[in-house]
């Protein structure tokens, strides 16, 4: 039975679709900027706090790009957001019934167990409107601007990241005032959202300058890039799939090379040229593979099923624990290397471990990963991918994760057979060793 070592590749995925209107020029949902003070702040400060964890973390370039357009927005007070134009007004008592509207079905869009009921002013803000649209909806319009005022500032409260509250002043501040909240007090909330929203890329830049991060990329628009070469292609994991009479998307190669050109670019203005990219959906097919070997990336990743159904189309059985942990190379697809995920570990994390104590699941986490060091061949170390979104399961959670993530980090930087890996420095090490796939 093996004892050595354990090395873990643990990968962030970022990424939002555009939301942004481009016809009336404004975005039609704020997910980007909401995840962007919750999430991409949180989940960069667990890594500043945890000097000995190496990571990988993708950023899709459509996300980067909202990122910098709400930068900007609020660094000019140029607010084209209605919910962030809406914090910032001078007088909520004085705006238009749609904008009434937008802040009385938007202000409790989050989960309530981990979002709202922890904060008794915010709880009670909710339980007002579920008495007034009780009565009927004519008594909301007797909702007072001072009332907006503090549901609009709650839910932003709400949504910074927990890593922020426990260090910016004026988050405890706002927090403890509970109600009554001022223009000038919603003034100098939006301004510290404009500064979190700002340092973004700037800290996952630091973080991976200083080694600690490898920082990967997606085709710009998140595209399904598999299915925009080959429409047939989807045959192979779904024989029975009903397809266009087409033989293939218009231009579909030009628009996914495009894609890919686009990615690079954008990555190397903000970070540095990227060696890896992470597939939208973890969507690959042999085409495409081809294609970011011409494109000259390095790596690329994918899920454990595909892996499966790949190794039974050429007749090879053997244990999952003997095929999984270890990366692939594709033949055709020269000097590119492929990561597949485990889908139980990473599943744990996105959808089970929220319903844990956070050094439970930490524990539970590293205890079956010992077990798979345990059952590796002796002269074998296996590499384990863990790979899942970087930004929508904290909400679940209590804390935004903000316990699961310090113990678990902290399992593992200190753990004396586990270590944590990039795929750069993974390859570095091991050179472009691996078995190949057909």
């Amino acid at each position: 039975m093996g004892a050595g070592r354990l090395d873990l590749l643990l990968l962030w995925h970022m990424h939002q679709p555009d939301y942004r209107d481009h016809a009336r020029g404004e975005p039609a949902l704020p997910w980007v900027y909401l995840h962007a003070i919750k999430d991409y702040t949180d989940m960069a400060a667990h890594l500043e706090r945890h000097p000995g964890i190496r990571a990988t973390v993708n950023f899709v370039p459509v996300l980067l790009d909202q990122l910098e357009d709400y930068a900007s927005q609020l660094r000019r007070n140029d607010l084209r957001d209605p919910l962030l134009r809406l914090l910032g007004h001078p007088d909520l008592d004085r705006i238009g019934a749609a904008e009434r509207k937008l802040l009385l079905d938007s202000c409790f869009r989050s989960n309530h167990l981990t979002m709202v009921t922890p904060f008794a002013p915010y709880k009670r803000l909710h339980e007002i409107i579920r008495m007034l649209k009780g009565e009927d909806e004519v008594a909301l319009g007797y909702v007072s601007g001072s009332f907006l005022g503090d549901l609009v500032t709650w839910y932003h409260l709400s949504w910074i990241g927990e890593t922020e509250r426990r260090r910016r002043p004026l988050l405890a501040e706002l927090m403890s005032k509970g109600q009554g909240y001022t223009h000038a007090d919603r003034m100098q909330l939006l301004a510290l959202i404009g500064e979190l929203i700002g340092g973004i890329v700037p800290r996952y830049r630091a973080l991976a300058k200083a080694g600690r991060i490898e920082l990967s990329t997606t085709p710009y628009a998140h595209p399904l890039a598999p299915l925009l070469l080959d429409f047939a292609v989807a045959r192979e994991c779904q024989p029975d799939v009903e397809l266009p009479r087409s033989p293939g998307y218009p231009g579909g190669r030009s628009r996914v090379t495009a894609q890919l050109q686009h990615a690079r670019d954008s990555h190397s203005a903000r970070f540095g040229a990227a060696a890896g990219v992470w597939p939208a959906e973890g969507a690959l097919s042999a085409a495409f593979l081809q294609l970011l070997a011409q494109q000259g990336f390095r790596w690329t990743g994918c899920s454990e099923s595909v892996l499966a159904n790949s190794l039974l189309a050429e007749d090879r059985t053997e244990k999952r624990e003997r095929t999984l942990y270890r990366p692939y190379r594709v033949a055709g697809a020269d000097g590119i290397t492929v990561f597949f995920r485990d889908e139980r570990l990473s599943d744990l994390i996105g959808f089970e471990y929220a319903k844990w104590h956070g050094r439970d699941a930490a524990q539970d986490f590293v205890a079956r990963l010992e077990a798979i060091r345990r059952a590796a061949p002796p002269d074998e170390t296996p590499l384990v991918t863990v790979a899942l979104d970087g930004e929508n399961a904290w909400e679940y959670y209590p804390y935004n994760a903000y316990y699961f993530f310090d113990d678990l980090y902290s399992a593992l930087e200190n753990h004396p057979a586990i270590r944590t890996v990039t795929p750069g420095a993974y390859l570095a090490e091991r050179g472009g060793s691996a078995p190949e796939l057909h």
